[in-house]
């Protein structure tokens, strides 16, 4: 990932390259743009290899929910990647600005994220054509898990794990 540094009199945008980072993102695959993205959010590091298996969901509870990597597990708002690792939190929300995004495929990209307009709604687009497809990572998809209601419940511990790895287009 880069992120941009504005040249002196305004001219073109450059890029500065920091470490690769990940984004959490939600919306219609076929998308160029959009709206909503004061939900999305970043991983700064690869959250894949600082996950906990499902399998190894008991010790994470006996260990008052702190991960190996160091993470807090919360119970009422966890994600969970294909794999079945559950993972540690994005933080939210993206900031705005520029990222420099690739699904490692065939398409590279600027997504411009725009400050929150008056009603805290955050628009978003993808340059060159592009869609949230194509600058998705495949491998590792997410999801976000919280209870359906109030005061219910929503367990790594009810997940079926002969469910995972989910196929490429699969819920």
């Amino acid at each position: 990932m880069a992120q941009a540094v504005h040249a002196a009199g305004g001219g073109q945008t450059k890029f500065q390259r920091i470490s690769t980072q990940f984004i959490a993102a939600l919306g219609d695959p076929g998308a160029t743009s959009g709206s909503g993205t004061q939900s999305w959010g970043l991983w700064p590091l690869d959250p894949g290899p600082r996950g906990v298996e499902l399998n190894s969901y008991k010790p994470l509870q006996d260990a008052g929910g702190v991960a190996p990597a160091r993470w807090k597990f919360d119970g009422t708002d966890w994600w969970l990647e294909e794999h079945g690792l559950i993972m540690e939190q994005p933080t939210f929300p993206l900031p705005p600005g520029k990222y420099v995004v690739t699904g490692a495929r065939d398409v590279t990209a600027v997504l411009t994220i725009h400050p929150a307009d008056r009603n805290g709604d955050r628009r978003w687009e993808l340059d060159k054509g592009a869609t949230l497809y194509d600058v998705t990572h495949l491998a590792c998809r997410s999801a976000r898990y919280t209870p359906a209601a109030v005061g219910s419940s929503c367990s790594p511990a009810n997940a079926q794990k002969t469910a995972f790895p989910v196929a490429p287009g699969g819920a």
